[in-house]
């Protein structure tokens, strides 16, 4: 075998060998975010006709609170906040650029709030977003290791494009902390818990959050699905 022929070979192996661990890994992450998802009962989403939540924030010395309804099938939102009693409909899939800018503001706390409660069903419907397992990390709070999954949404569209998010995992491949690093930024990120976990139906979900200090603090209330063909609410329990 001439010298050329030999180093032709190695070349095509070494392209072989690069395209399999990159499918590997392909294949790896989008298992790992489908594990993650069904930990929460993904399968069983796509029975819910509405979902309702009250989102509580605490900052300090402020408190906010909304309350929502979404209707997943058709994209359409109930909002109203807390210190009102008027109670605003639309449709996600009408939000463009002539919506109004108070319509847009509405979307975007309907995007955070929705992500806090959902974020475990999330990752395994936007397909844009990359997640990585990079295998046992020091957890951020406390003492103490997990798995960690980084997931980064796309650079551009949404209404925070390039977020980050390190998420740790326990057994069962459900949250316990995570942080949260606001366009990808590199510094340190803000670190939170995934507690309380409830059953809401057949969805798993966490409905409390401490942040690394009392300053931050949320949490969900009123939380329940109503399921295809049922005629009441299932609330957490």
């Amino acid at each position: 075998m001439t010298t050329i022929l030999k180093y032709s070979l190695l070349f095509m192996l070494l392209i072989i060998y690069g395209t399999l661990e990159g499918t590997v890994s392909q294949v790896r992450a989008e298992d790992v975010r489908q594990r993650i998802a069904r930990s929460y009962g993904v399968d069983w989403f796509d029975q819910v006709e509405q979902i309702q939540y009250n989102f509580n924030v605490k900052f300090g010395n402020k408190r906010v609170s909304r309350f929502w309804i979404w209707e997943p099938k058709i994209d359409k939102v109930i909002f109203k906040a807390a210190n009102s009693e008027e109670y605003t409909t639309y449709n996600r899939k009408e939000i463009n650029e002539t919506t109004s800018e108070k319509l847009k503001k509405i979307d975007s706390w309907f995007i955070n709030d929705n992500y806090w409660l959902l974020f475990p069903y999330r990752i395994a419907w936007d397909g844009r977003a990359k997640v990585e397992d990079i295998g046992t990390q020091p957890l951020p709070m406390g003492e103490g290791s997990a798995k960690c999954v980084v997931v980064t949404f796309p650079s551009s569209g949404g209404y925070t494009p390039g977020d980050v998010y390190e998420l740790f995992l326990d057994k069962d491949y459900k949250l316990t902390q995570w942080v949260y690093r606001r366009g990808g930024s590199s510094e340190s990120g803000r670190a939170g818990t995934w507690e309380d976990h409830r059953h809401v139906g057949p969805l798993t979900l966490s409905l409390a959050h401490q942040g690394e200090n009392e300053n931050f603090r949320l949490w969900f209330t009123n939380v329940g699905v109503r399921l295809s063909g049922a005629a009441g609410w299932m609330v957490a329990n």
